[in-house]
C-alpha cells in the first residue's frame, strides 16, 4: 500500500520539534552551546531582554505578594507561578498591541505584564462578581479556570480575526494537564483545518494539581502532539526567557505571515504547590523541587546581563522599586464592593428567561424576610428589581 506523500518526508519532519528543547542561555547565565534545532533562533536584542527582567523581577514580587495576601485572608485563593514567570512574561512581550491574550488562573504575572492593573488582575481572586477587568482594554480573555475551555474560545477569536481580514495573532496559555483534555484537542483540531493565526502554550511544569506528567502522556514530548492535527510543535527551556522570546516570537511571525497554528511547549516546573489549599509534599519530594532551584529563570537571566555589562546596580535597583510599587498596589488596592444578590441573575441574559425570573423572585421574598427591622429598629436598604423584560443588562 502507498502511502500518501502528506504523510511521510519532509513535510512531516517540518512539523516535528527540535531533539532537545531550545536553550538560549544556561542554568549558570551562560550562553548556551550551539544546538541542533529545527530554526536558528537568534537571542533577543538587549532592549527585550532588559524588559524582561524588569518584568521578572515585578512577576516574582507579584507571586510573592499575592501568596501573602492569601495568608491575610484578602484573597481566597492563589495560584503561584514562582519559577514560570519567565513563561509568563514572554508570552505577554512577544504579542502585539491588537493581539489577544487567553491566560489561565495560574497567568497573573502574564496579564499584568500585558499591561492590566495588578488590583483588576487580581479581582476574581479577591472575590469580585466579575473577572476583575475588562478584556477588551489590554485584550486579555478571562482567566479560565475550567482547563482547556479557554482554548476553544481563543480558536473562536482568530477565527472571526481572520475572516474579518484582521492582523491579529491569539496566543493561548494552558498547562500540561490541560493537553489530556477533549478541549485541547477540538482546538488544534479546529486552528489547524482552518490555518488560524494561533500559538498554543503549554507551561509544562511537570504536575496536573498531583498527576506527574507521565501519568498523563505516552507521547515523546507534548511538543511532539501538534504533528498529529497538522501544525508544528517545538519545545523550549521554560525558564529560559531569551529561548521563550525567540521561540514564542517565531511563532507570532508564523501565524501573522499566515503560516498557521503552532505547538509551543515549555518545559518548566511548579516551585510552589498548586494553591495555598493543596499539600505538595503529598506527592513529591522536596529534593526534586531542590533540583530546580538552579534553574531559576530570575536569576539566569540577571547573571547573564551582568555578565556582559548590560544590567547595573541602578538598574537592578530601578526594577525592585518597580516591582516594589506594584507589591504596594496589591496590598493597599482592596476595598469592599457594594454586592447586590440579584446580579446573581441580572446579568445572564439580556432577556431573563422565566426560570431566571422565577429564581430570582424566590430570592427577592428571602432577602426581603432578612431586611425585616431588627432589635434596635434599623432597616437595611432593599435590593433592586431584576431587569424588566425586553430591557438590556449593564
Amino acid at each position: 500500500m502507498d502511502v500518501p506523500t502528506r504523510f511521510s518526508g519532509p513535510a512531516v519532519q517540518s512539523l516535528l520539534p527540535s531533539s532537545e528543547p531550545v536553550q538560549l542561555i544556561d542554568h549558570d547565565g551562560n550562553r548556551a552551546a550551539p544546538q541542533v534545532t529545527k530554526e536558528a533562533y537568534p537571542i533577543p536584542d538587549v532592549d527585550l531582554l532588559l524588559r524582561g527582567y524588569r518584568q521578572l523581577v515585578t512577576g516574582r514580587r507579584v507571586n510573592q505578594q499575592a501568596s501573602a495576601l492569601v495568608r491575610q485572608g484578602r484573597l481566597a485563593v492563589y495560584p503561584s507561578s514562582f519559577g514560570q514567570e519567565a513563561c509568563q512574561v514572554a508570552a505577554a512581550l512577544c504579542l502585539a498591541p491588537g493581539d489577544w491574550l487567553f491566560p489561565t488562573y495560574r497567568d497573573t504575572v502574564a496579564a499584568i505584564a500585558r499591561g492590566l492593573d495588578p488590583v483588576q488582575a487580581l479581582g476574581a481572586l479577591h472575590g469580585n462578581w466579575h473577572c476583575g477587568y475588562n478584556p477588551l482594554e489590554h485584550r486579555v480573555s478571562i482567566a479560565a479556570t475550567p482547563l482547556a475551555t479557554q482554548l476553544l474560545h481563543a480558536v473562536g477569536v482568530a477565527h472571526a480575526a481572520k475572516m474579518r481580514g484582521e492582523d491579529t495573532v491569539v496566543l493561548a496559555m494552558c498547562g500540561d494537564g490541560a493537553s489530556s483534555e477533549g478541549d485541547f484537542s477540538e482546538a488544534l483540531n479546529f486552528a489547524a483545518v482552518f490555518q488560524l493565526p494561533v500559538v498554543f502554550l503549554i507551561q509544562n511544569n511537570q504536575y496536573a494539581i498531583s498527576v506527574p506528567l507521565s501519568r498523563q502522556t505516552a507521547a515523546p514530548s507534548l511538543a511532539h502532539k501538534g504533528v498529529g492535527f497538522g501544525m508544528p510543535g517545538e519545545g523550549v527551556d521554560g525558564n529560559d526567557l531569551a529561548a521563550l522570546l525567540a521561540v514564542l516570537g517565531a511563532a507570532v511571525r508564523h501565524a501573522r505571515d499566515g503560516g498557521g497554528p503552532t505547538l509551543v511547549e515549555a518545559h518548566t516546573y511548579r516551585m510552589e504547590a498548586h494553591t495555598n489549599a493543596d499539600d505538595a509534599d503529598r506527592y513529591r519530594s522536596r529534593e526534586e523541587v531542590a533540583q530546580w532551584l538552579p534553574k531559576d529563570p530570575l536569576r539566569r537571566m540577571e547573571a547573564y546581563l551582568r555578565t556582559r555589562g548590560t544590567l547595573t546596580d541602578d538598574d537592578a535597583e530601578l526594577a525592585a522599586a518597580a516591582a516594589e510599587e506594584v507589591a504596594a498596589q496589591l496590598r493597599n488596592g482592596w476595598q469592599q464592593d457594594d454586592v447586590d444578590p440579584l446580579d446573581l441573575f441580572r446579568f445572564v441574559y439580556s432577556n431573563p428567561t422565566p426560570q431566571l425570573r422565577e429564581q430570582a423572585a424566590q430570592l427577592q421574598e428571602e432577602l426581603a424576610r432578612a431586611d425585616k427591622p431588627d432589635a434596635v429598629g434599623s432597616t437595611p436598604s432593599a435590593p433592586q428589581k431584576l431587569q424588566p423584560e425586553g430591557g438590556s443588562a449593564r
